[in-house]
Parts: C-alpha cells; sequence; structure tokens
C-alpha cells in the first residue's frame, strides 16, 4: 500500500503505552483513553509518499509521531473515535510534519527545523525546580546546533518525549535563543520514572 501525500505506518506495539510487567503479570497504570502521555508514539515506516517527502525517510526506518496518531477520543455525542490517520488497527496514513524523529541503522535522526534537548538539574539552592527552566544540553540536531550544546530556548515551547528511556523536549530550531558555553557542572536530569523496564 502506498499513499501520494502520507507515509503509511505501523504502530510498533499497542496504540498505548499503559502497562507495566510486574513479575509474571502485567499491571495497567492509566485507563484514561485522552492522557497524551501514555499514547505510544513509535512507528514502523511501512511506505514513504509518491509526492514530497523530503525527508529522507526510507520503509522499515523507525518514527517518533504526533501523540494524536493513534490517539482515540470521544467525540461530542460520548461516541468513541478514532484518529484521522486511522485507516485500520495497524495502518495509519502520517503527513511529513508529524514526524518528529526517525531513527535509521540504530541512529535517532531529527528533520529540519527541530531539537531534541535534555533538561539539565538546577543547581540553583534558592529555587524549588528539580531542572533548571529553558536549558538544556542538545541530544538530537537538525544541524542548526551541534549535539552536546548548552542551549537555552524561549519559554513554554518545550514538548515531552520519552525516547529510548530518556526524557526529552523537542524545540523548534528558531526557538533556541542562546548558546553557553559549557561551566562542567552540568548534569543532565532524568527522572527514575522514565527509565525503561
Amino acid at each position: 500500500m502506498k499513499s501520494v501525500y502520507n507515509f503509511v505506518v505501523t504502530p510498533k506495539g499497542e496504540r498505548y503505552n499503559n502497562t507495566k510487567k510486574v513479575g509474571d503479570k502485567e499491571l495497567i497504570i492509566n485507563t484514561e483513553i485522552h492522557n497524551h502521555q501514555y499514547i505510544n508514539r513509535e512507528a514502523t515506516v511501512v511506505s514513504t509518499p509518491i509526492i514530497g517527502d523530503d525527508l529522507g525517510i526510507k520503509p522499515g526506518d523507525t518514527v517518533i509521531t504526533h501523540f494524536n496518531v493513534f490517539r482515540r477520543w470521544y467525540d461530542v455525542k460520548g461516541r468513541e473515535r478514532n484518529s484521522r490517520s486511522y485507516f485500520d488497527e495497524k495502518t495509519y496514513l502520517i503527513n511529513y510534519d508529524q514526524v518528529f524523529l526517525y531513527k535509521r541503522d540504530k541512529d535517532w535522526i531529527a528533520p529540519k527545523g527541530y531539537c531534541f534537548i535534555q533538561p539539565i538539574i538546577n543547581t540553583d539552592n534558592f529555587s524549588t525546580e528539580t531542572e533548571k527552566p529553558t536549558t538544556g544540553i542538545v541530544k538530537y540536531s537538525d544541524g542548526i546546533v551541534d549535539v552536546g550544546d548548552l542551549i537555552g530556548y524561549r519559554p513554554k515551547t518545550e514538548c515531552e518525549f520519552i525516547i529510548d528511556g530518556i526524557r526529552l523536549y523537542r524545540i523548534l530550531s528558531n526557538l533556541i535563543t542562546i548558546k553557553y558555553e559549557h561551566q562542567g557542572n552540568e548534569e543532565t536530569y532524568n527522572p527514575s520514572w522514565t527509565q525503561s523496564g
């Protein structure tokens, strides 16, 4: 199956990531279908669009998608609905702007226009914040900054993702406002609940 303008993808695993293995039992940690934190965002590309694929993504690549791709929701009459990307339970059609990150040969690649930032621990003794606001270390870059750079970005522009058990923020590249010099005491912040397992 091939689409003219969309990527055809299939979810990696189930639509929701709301279970955790505890011993030999499976525990459901969330039952709300509208909570975006428990929606699966990983998919495998089945085919690329016939027209307009300038991302360089190939069939078989893993992609991180928008959380609404696999989400179910309720309409105003209380009927359960699927997203507009839904074709069937294992097939979804997504636009290029719903692809946030893709993996090829075990390396994650950020599409043009976006970077993924790992937050750092706040060292200010007078602050109640655990992580330093609007500051982080570049984990995946579209080339506008280098991986490993310490950068600042505009407030309230981050979108949280868990990639390979690491909590990252997706930032528009043009909202990165400053590149700092490393002071040598920066430590990345990754709460224990983000670890996979």
